[in-house]
């Protein structure tokens, strides 16, 4: 099975965002354009790995909570970020099992990759980085 000309283009756009060493500001538009492709490709996948690297775990958890809504899903997660304090943290959250990772995180990069699942090869992937604000709002 193939996939669609519409979703092909939407992930030839979503490939053209990903491991962007200096990652560029977007307008308003351009945000919209990803958001958009971004939701045609995960509504074509079984289901999706977001990882989040981001400065604090209050931080993760929004961005994460901002994503599952921008992709259509109801799911809130609940994470004490007492435990965890004012350090980086790398998220993991599958929407297949609507579960969730947390661990410490050293690194210097802060946004979100999407890993689509399917049997479409075409499909399968790790895309981003992508904003940790772009569903904000």
């Amino acid at each position: 099975m193939s996939i669609s000309p519409e979703l092909a283009a939407a992930i030839a756009f979503l490939q053209q965002k990903s491991c962007v060493t200096t990652p560029v500001q977007e307008s308003e538009a351009e945000r919209e354009t990803l958001r958009q492709k971004l939701r045609l490709a995960c509504q074509a996948a079984n289901w999706e790995n977001i990882g989040i690297c981001a400065d604090n775990v209050a931080v993760a958890t929004a961005t994460v909570q901002q994503y599952l809504r921008g992709l259509g899903y109801d799911s809130a997660i609940a994470i004490d970020p007492g435990e965890w304090g004012d350090r980086p943290v790398y998220l993991k959250f599958n929407t297949q099992k609507m579960s969730h990772y947390l661990d410490d995180y050293v690194g210097q990069y802060r946004g979100v990759l999407v890993a689509l699942q399917s049997p479409e090869p075409e499909l399968a992937g790790t895309y981003g980085h992508f904003p940790l604000d772009l569903f904000a709002g």
